[in-house]
């Protein structure tokens, strides 16, 4: 059956004027990923990022790193959505870059279950369910004996495994809480539908490498 390993790109620049840039840290840790795909020994592997900077940054990174040719094919389903837009609906907007990751991840965790529970003008349902199309297009077009990787961000992640596990609102943010830059999520797919096979794994970031473990 076909296997998609879903990872999130690397640590962004966090505080910065730009965010979505990979930090120095982010691209070790896209290249540790693509040296732990490759020891996976992936079946023909189609790569596949949203559009945002940081995704195709991760994904060119660690595709060099897994010795895999080609470019990243570009599908602007798999982008993050606007955190700070999403402050500014359902919270409060940081007056400039943040700077204090834990205050900034309450006031994100707050506002991103207001949004999951907004059913008339939150768009949250537009969002997951384009993500999750795109995971069922991408498995549909793999067939049974390819693999496919997917470089995209946290509250994707937390999107797809909250609709595959069936949890609510609050289950979805405590997902997009603990998910580890670069970690690697693994969905199969067979007769019975998607199934979550593993959920942020980042083994590769244990023992001589746990200095590469970050959250944001």
């Amino acid at each position: 059956m076909p296997v998609v390993h879903l990872v999130r790109h690397g640590q962004a620049s966090f505080g910065a004027e730009v965010y979505d840039v990979l930090s120095d840290l982010g691209r070790r840790q896209a290249e540790a990923t693509g040296g732990e795909l490759a020891r996976r020994g992936l079946r023909e592997p189609l790569v596949v990022c949203g559009t945002l900077s940081r995704q195709r940054d991760t994904a060119e990174v660690l595709m060099k790193a897994a010795g895999l040719d080609g470019e990243p094919r570009v599908d602007p389903r798999w982008d993050e959505y606007d955190p700070i837009e999403l402050l500014r609906r359902y919270g409060r907007e940081p007056a400039g870059p943040p700077e204090d990751r834990q205050g900034f991840q309450r006031l994100l965790d707050h506002a991103l279950e207001a949004w999951i529970g907004d059913l008339d003008h939150g768009g949250w349902e537009s969002f997951r369910t384009g993500a999750f199309t795109a995971l069922e297009e991408l498995a549909d077009e793999l067939g049974p004996g390819r693999d496919a990787v997917v470089v995209t961000s946290g509250g994707v992640l937390a999107a797809l495994c909250g609709t595959l596990l069936s949890v609510p609102a609050a289950g979805t943010v405590a997902l997009h809480t603990v998910v580890v830059n670069a970690a690697i999520t693994t969905v199969t797919a067979g007769r019975s539908g998607m199934n979550l096979l593993t959920f942020n794994d980042h083994a590769h970031f244990t023992g001589e490498r746990r200095e590469l473990l970050t959250y944001r």
